[in-house]
């Protein structure tokens, strides 16, 4: 590295300049790409280069200058340069018009918000390969692809610029990073809807077909553009990735990146959680993307921008990726139920809920949600799961109050008119005016108790209007309650959480210990359940354990057995003003609702 002087740029004419990136991968088996950016135009006494530390979207600084080696800087010579921060170079540029910047980025991470390169394919987002210039976040760009083989083929939202082969163009540095870059071989499929094209593009092997993914994507699309009144796009692409392992998707404003298990399509429950994955990636178009809270309006990439609304931004579309399939008629009501009992489900047995408020959970995103320890589920709850059932509670409220006339539905379509549309952040007190607006009641006490405290969500006063309660698993059938749960890895058998004040808690256990006996006698992750089954409340075992290479034994005394799931079923008797209720929500009769 060479020293350079920090001067302070002189002022520049921002139509003058020209930045154009081109993006090489000539060996990608090394996943290595290499970048050189390209400036005309330049007038100033330095250059200063950034590069984002996370990504709209995912909410965890991720530090991506980390993957960035052998910086250069040339004018008609090489320039001098230095590194002011973790993210930050100036390269020194007096006399000089036109800089080549060059350097390469590691990408061997597989995820909707990182980089990956191999010998099949290149993937990148924006964020993560590209510097800005700092002022200049608002001037257009272009992007030129190398490709390393005649045969690989380009997948971007960018259009494209038709003089020049392989270039596209964004409009700003935002629309850059908002549009992710898919190169190589894969599935390509077009089809329109509403009179708009779309594209589905599918990297890597598995049982997907491709056929009935697009079909039933065609209906998500149709069921969210009726809800909120139209397509605000000009065309939208869809990438997915198969991979071993991954689950998740990261929303984009005309398009989205998705990752799934290569062979999670032909079981239907596990093709119903793929088509809930694109139903909230498509939401997030409008939810997020454009209606979004005031402190994402203008992304700060250097650092973390907090915001107490992710319940509505996620949980909101948590709650709607439920709904929608089941509207769309790619899975019926009762398959939406049993789902809903799923989700609250996980919501009731994670301790973490009487520990922080829904608000809380979504200003430490940051440092919680993306950096799960052992004890998360003893700290925290997720925004996206509470923010779900909240949206759950408020949508039941709304419906009971009007029958069914209003629901949560009027509120998105509210904030998409007053928001979204003119693309102005909302602050949470105009994101609860709206609310309580379409609900025509205040919601103080409601918001108050549902966001800002860990008051356990009365679950049964909203499901009874609907003819619906909560019905936990049958005791008889459940173990006594040990409070800890164990995972096989690679032949040991690892405690992997202990619930904070339960039996094994208070007997000493340990997350990272390795689970060796009951009593003696060797026990499985797999088969504790199972042995629990043995004893009963109250009565005292002797659990051994490795602690960090020493063998304990420690005696723990058994609990009284925990529901470990909840089911949504019907109330006895239910009236006639119950019944349309659920009809009203769901869409069908009463009486077909419980067929068997």
């Amino acid at each position: 590295m060479t020293e350079a002087t920090q001067v302070r740029p002189q002022s520049l004419s921002r139509t003058a300049l020209d930045i154009h990136y081109y993006v090489s991968m000539p060996q990608p088996s090394s996943h290595l790409f290499e970048v050189t950016l390209q400036i005309k135009g330049w007038h100033a006494d330095v250059l200063d280069l950034k590069m984002p530390v996370w990504t709209p979207g995912s909410y965890l600084v991720r530090e991506y200058a980390r993957h960035l080696q052998e910086f250069q800087a040339e004018g008609e010579r090489s320039l001098s340069w230095q590194k002011l921060s973790k993210n930050h170079w100036q390269i020194a540029t007096p006399a000089t018009s036109d800089i080549t910047v060059r350097y390469r980025i590691y990408a061997n991470e597989l995820t909707v918000r990182t980089n990956h390169l191999d010998s099949t394919h290149a993937y990148f987002n924006g964020a993560a390969l590209f510097f800005y210039i700092p002022g200049f976040e608002h001037h257009p760009l272009h992007v030129t692809i190398v490709l390393p083989k005649p045969e690989w083929r380009i997948a971007t939202p960018l259009p494209s610029v038709a003089s020049e082969p392989n270039t596209f163009e964004a409009i700003d540095f935002d629309t850059l990073v908002d549009s992710p870059f898919e190169v190589g071989l894969h599935f390509h499929c077009e089809f329109e809807v509403l009179g708009k094209p779309h594209e589905f593009v599918i990297w890597g092997m598995g049982n997907a077909e491709p056929e009935q993914i697009v079909a039933d994507t065609q209906k998500i699309i149709e069921v969210e553009a009726a809800l909120f009144g139209g397509l605000p796009y000009d065309r939208y692409l869809f990438l997915l990735h198969l991979a071993t392992q991954g689950f998740g998707g990261l929303e984009h404003k005309n398009s989205c990146s998705l990752i799934y298990s290569r062979f999670g399509f032909r079981n239907e429950e596990r093709y119903y959680r793929f088509m809930q994955l694109v139903a909230h990636e498509f939401f997030h178009l409008w939810n997020v993307k454009r209606i979004r809270p005031k402190a994402l309006e203008v992304f700060n990439y250097e650092g973390e921008n907090y915001t107490p609304s992710l319940w509505f931004s996620e949980g909101t579309t948590s709650y709607y990726d439920l709904v929608l399939p089941m509207r769309a008629g790619i899975y019926d009501a009762r398959t939406f139920l049993k789902n809903l009992s799923k989700e609250i489900s996980r919501y009731l047995t994670i301790p973490g809920r009487h520990i922080q408020a829904l608000s809380e959970s979504s200003f430490d995103a940051w440092i919680k949600l993306y950096r799960r320890d052992a004890n998360s589920d003893n700290s925290q709850i997720s925004y996206y799961l509470k923010g779900e059932m909240v949206s759950l509670l408020l949508d039941l409220q709304i419906r009971s109050k009007f029958h069914n006339q209003r629901s949560l539905d009027d509120v998105m379509r509210q904030m998409w008119q007053q928001f979204g549309q003119l693309e102005i952040g909302f602050t949470p007190e105009q994101l609860q005016t709206v609310i309580e607006s379409v609900a025509e009641e205040s919601l103080s006490d409601f918001f108050q108790r549902y966001l800002h405290t860990t008051e356990d969500l009365p679950f049964d006063s909203y499901l009874t209007l609907f003819g619906l309660r909560l019905q936990p698993e049958d005791n008889h059938h459940l173990p006594p309650f040990l409070g800890l749960t164990a995972k096989s890895e690679n032949g040991r058998e690892i405690i992997k959480f202990v619930e904070v004040g339960s039996p094994a808690q208070q007997a000493g256990l340990d997350s990272e210990d390795e689970l060796l006996a009951i009593n003696g006698l060797r026990v499985k992750a797999a088969e504790l359940s199972d042995r629990l089954r043995d004893f009963y409340p109250g009565e005292l075992i002797y659990i051994s354990v490795f602690h960090q290479d020493e063998l304990c034994t420690y005696p723990v005394t058994l609990g009284e057995p925990r529901p470990a799931s909840y089911q949504l079923v019907a109330v006895e008797s239910p009236t006639s003003e119950q019944q349309q209720a659920l009809e009203g929500w769901l869409g069908v009769a009463w009486d077909k609702m419980w067929l068997s």
